[in-house]
């Protein structure tokens, strides 16, 4: 028994430890997790805040730039030297003496200036911008193309996990049951009632159950490990796990329903259809490059031999218009890339479009599949409790051997395990068939407490 200060702290902590040990991880957790933490997605919403910088850069065409700029000058250059002096305004007819002029002193101009300049007509910036625009707005719709595909890989590996745990404790009852009846034939054995053959018969059905329950445990570990990180928290694998799937009843309501959903604009579609956008106004930026541009600044500085920001003020304001003519062959090489590229985005548009189509058909193909398969595995469950049941009574009444038993138990197991792998095929196939539809699979949260009360999974 503990005693002392920690003894007293954990009788202190025991009643809140118990319930969050025993705390079972549901698939809406899961998908909180993974919306903040896992790695395609945290990557793609870097690549989209990068995205939209780059697209606020291009404001730069649109928007005054303003900066200040202070220095000091000493030279003896006597045009430097003379300039300085007319800038600081402190001519006399004593610096027009030719001797002064030719070799002055040193002079000193502290310089200080604020300088505002104001894009006007820049087509190829205003094209830029437009480009950057379409590609922001494809960035945040392949961000949500990321999440919508980590939300199916969370519900993979959330419902896969589970499985794994369903099937170790299948295995583990089938063990239990298997142990009872070769200890059963062994004491028959002992008492003459049946063969020794019939009790090494019975430990060797019961070693392949305990072979495949030690293999089912390692695969619930390595289940559970990727499970964590699709929610891309590797080092938590503290959690607990449903030891039921959703109740047969409400998966397939949800099959049902997405079967025949409508679909919407998928924003992997959207997000092409946007890149191709963005290169086709990468283009006209491209052919604008030879367009004039005009510009206008305005500026104020000051000059004096004591400080900076100091003497009379003087003030510049003008209008710049400039047109590169030929620049080599750098323009026509920026016209063929940017054709290229938007050859290319196209083509991925297209690719796009199409790739879609073929989800949705084979989404709907596969889902009908999987149904097809919960139910016969649903009604196979019922005769295989039948059929062991029978040889169950058989073998106690001494007209079925304990091998016949054995296998009786081992094919309820097997069917067993299939019915919870048709159910999480089901739950797969559904959530392909929202992504496909271009819906949230999110909304497989509803099937979070769903179990059935008596559930197939439950032997009777």
């Amino acid at each position: 028994m503990k005693s002392g200060p920690l003894g007293a702290l954990l009788s202190i902590l025991a009643p809140v430890l118990v319930p969050l040990r025993a705390q079972v991880l549901t698939l809406d957790r899961v998908l909180d997790r993974a919306d903040r933490s896992a790695y395609a997605v945290r990557a793609a919403q870097g690549a989209a805040d990068a995205q939209r910088a780059q697209s606020t850069a291009t404001l730069r065409a649109f928007l005054p730039s303003i900066r200040a700029d202070a220095g000091l000058v000493k030279t003896t250059d006597p045009i430097g030297a003379f300039g300085n002096t007319l800038r600081q305004r402190i001519i006399t007819q004593a610096d027009f003496d030719p001797a002064r002029l030719n070799f002055p002193d040193v002079s000193s101009n502290w310089t200080g200036a604020l300088v505002i300049e104001q894009p006007l007509v820049n087509a190829d910036a205003v094209a830029a911008r437009a480009a950057a625009s379409h590609m922001q707005r494809a960035a945040q719709r392949s961000t949500e193309w990321v999440v919508i595909e980590t939300r199916v890989n969370a519900i993979r590996a959330y419902y896969g996990a589970t499985l794994a745990t369903i099937k170790v404790g299948t295995l583990e009852a089938a063990l239990r049951a298997a142990h009872a009846h070769v200890s059963q034939a062994e004491q028959s054995a002992i008492n003459g009632m049946v063969t020794p053959s019939d009790a090494l018969l019975a430990a060797v059905k019961a070693g392949e159950v305990e072979a495949r329950l030690v293999q089912a445990q390692g695969d619930a570990a390595s289940a559970k490990l990727a499970l964590a990180i699709a929610m891309g928290t590797p080092a938590d694998t503290m959690f607990a796990l449903p030891s039921v799937l959703p109740a047969i009843r409400s998966i397939e309501t949800g099959a049902a329903a997405a079967i025949d959903g409508h679909s919407r604009p998928r924003a992997d579609v959207v997000a092409a259809a946007e890149s191709q956008e963005a290169t086709s106004a990468d283009r006209w930026r491209a052919k604008a490059l030879a367009f004039p541009r005009i510009n206008s600044f305005a500026r104020y500085d000051w000059n004096s031999p004591a400080r900076v920001f100091n003497g009379d003020r003087n003030w510049t304001v003008g209008v710049m218009a400039s047109w590169s003519i030929f620049s080599g062959a750098a323009n026509l090489a920026e016209r063929q890339a940017t054709h290229g590229r938007a050859e290319q985005a196209e083509a991925m548009r297209d690719a796009a479009d199409a790739k879609a189509t073929l989800d949705l058909q084979q989404s709907r193909s596969a889902l009908q599949a999987a149904l097809a398969r919960l139910t016969i595995a649903t009604r196979a469950l019922a005769q295989s409790i039948d059929a062991h049941r029978i040889v169950g009574r058989r073998y106690d009444a001494g007209l079925a051997s304990v091998v016949e038993l054995l296998d009786a138990a081992a094919g309820e197991t097997q069917i067993r395990l299939a019915l919870v792998g048709a159910q999480y095929d089901t739950i797969v196939a559904t959530a392909e068939r929202l992504k496909a539809l271009g819906l949230d699979p999110a909304a497989l949260r509803i099937l979070d407490g769903t179990a059935e009360v008596a559930s197939p999974n439950d032997r009777p």
